[in-house]
């Protein structure tokens, strides 16, 4: 079961490098159900293996101009309250609570994915209010659920700040880095670590994360986000079924 998990942790690294999002929704259910840790432990786990592998795929495309400094230091900015506030609630609900928002979450997630239109109108300006609330809401659910909100940041920079989509990828890694990290600091107060199995994920994760960067060029992003959003679909009923008959 751990070889199937590290084998998923590179497929989170590899969603990440392909898309600038989505990786990071898989991580908490896999390492509740495949890596077998408790829900509450993989959240702060999960900000661990999301941060780490995001902030090294923010530099590879800050070498190569895929990035904006401007957006991302706003949407930083205001995620990391969100996140730090929002990992005070995740002890106060029970797993199974948890995993249902997430459930619940990813199949609203996925079904936006499938059938949102790849036609995004460009040239909009980052208007300080919307930017605002959006920063601090996917910052609450980055510390709450341990999701990087890269399925949130990513369209938002490309809407809201009017990004193009290749330095909107960049952009996004960064700013799940910064509220993947702010979540862990509010993490810290309540939980203890399995380091040896975070560490083998983060560096599955990493490998994947090289690999994706490595062949987005090379392969049609429909295509990956029909994939990509089937599978959030299929995980997210998935949890769903398991928490409601339980």
């Amino acid at each position: 079961m751990l070889a199937l998990a590290l084998v998923l942790a590179a497929l989170v690294g590899l969603c990440l490098g392909l898309l600038g999002s989505g990786g990071s929704i898989i991580t908490l259910p896999v390492m509740v159900y495949v890596a077998q840790v408790p829900a509450h432990q993989a959240v702060g786990m999960s900000l661990v293996i999301v941060g780490a592998t995001s902030a090294a795929g923010s530099l590879v495309n800050l070498r190569r101009g895929a990035f904006d400094l401007r957006a991302g230091a706003f949407f930083a900015a205001t995620g990391v309250v969100g996140a730090f506030f929002g990992a005070k609630f995740t002890h106060m609900v029970s797993a199974r609570v948890l995993l249902l928002c997430f459930g619940g979450l990813m199949s609203i997630v996925g079904l936006r994915m499938l059938l949102g239109s790849e036609n995004v109108p460009l040239g909009r300006k980052c208007r300080p209010l919307r930017c605002l609330s959006t920063g601090v809401a996917v910052g609450l659910l980055t510390g709450f659920l341990g999701v990087g909100g890269g399925f949130v940041i990513l369209p938002a920079l490309v809407l809201f700040a009017g990004l193009e989509v290749k330095a909107a990828i960049g952009t996004s890694l960064a700013v799940i880095a910064v509220n993947s990290f702010a979540g862990l600091l509010g993490q810290l107060h309540y939980m203890h670590f399995d380091w040896p199995i975070t560490l083998g994920f983060l560096g599955a994760a990493l490998a994947g994360m090289v690999g994706g960067i490595a062949v987005a060029s090379r392969i049609s992003s429909q295509s990956l986000r029909r994939a990509f959003a089937g599978s959030i679909i299929v995980l997210g009923v998935f949890l769903l079924i398991r928490n409601i008959w339980l």
